[in-house]
């Protein structure tokens, strides 16, 4: 009789045991941008250019609901500029309850084979209507579609359900028609109100640089003990 090997004897692996020495170079003041949105830009398009990324404009969200109760999750970023980062959802979501509770909201970045984080802290407030509507055009007509047929973060009772959602949305709205936007789905612009900038070094002495929002406008870098 062949024995069959059960994946499950397998011995456990020990999280503790793996090591990654960074070797990348530093980051220092001297190379840093004016402010965080064009240091930021830096980095996304070298994240952006390098291979061995999926999706670098994949970030972890993080709220607190009106206890303080925290949740996370994975979103895609779909705009930045000068006013912050911009993301879409809908908004009966467990983050859009928990920002319609409390504003403050955590981004992360992390871009790991370039030994690399961006970690943003700031205030969420919903994008316009019109704001909404233009991204939402963008969107492919079966992400459309999704946004009609999924009420985030609802308990279903199977995935049936949500497939019979989807099938009745796409004989309604079949491919060339236009979808209208769901009203209770939109963006929401971070503001940032700090932005570290994270880079692996040896010996775990990483750099830290983290840009600071000032009350005249401008920003101040702080360098954190790793």
């Amino acid at each position: 009789m062949t024995d069959r090997h059960d994946p499950r004897d397998a011995a456990p692996l020990d999280p503790a045991a793996m090591r990654k020495q960074y070797r990348a170079d530093g980051l220092s003041e001297t190379e840093l941008a004016d402010g965080p949105m064009e240091q930021f830009a830096r980095w996304f398009r070298q994240a952006a250019a390098d291979a061995g990324l999926l999706e670098p404009n994949a970030m972890v969200v993080s709220t607190a609901d009106s206890d303080g109760r925290p949740s996370s999750r994975t979103v895609l970023l779909k705009q930045y500029d000068e006013q912050g980062f911009v993301f879409f959802t809908n908004y009966g979501s467990r983050k859009g309850s928990d920002l319609a509770a409390n504003p403050y909201v955590s981004l992360l970045f992390s871009w790991l084979p370039l030994a690399r984080q961006v970690v943003v802290t700031g205030v969420a407030r919903r994008t316009g209507r019109d704001e909404t509507a233009a991204y939402f055009r963008t969107r492919p007509h079966g992400s459309q579609l999704g946004a009609w047929a999924s009420e985030q973060s609802s308990v279903i009772l199977s995935r049936d359900e949500l497939d019979s959602s989807y099938a009745e949305l796409a004989a309604r709205y079949p491919e060339g028609e236009q979808v209208p936007v769901p009203p209770n789905w939109g963006g929401f612009r971070v503001a940032p109100e700090t932005v570290e900038f994270w880079q692996g070094r040896e010996n775990r002495l990483h750099d830290r640089l983290r840009y600071v929002a000032e009350a005249d406008g401008g920003w101040r870098v702080e360098r954190l003990s790793p």
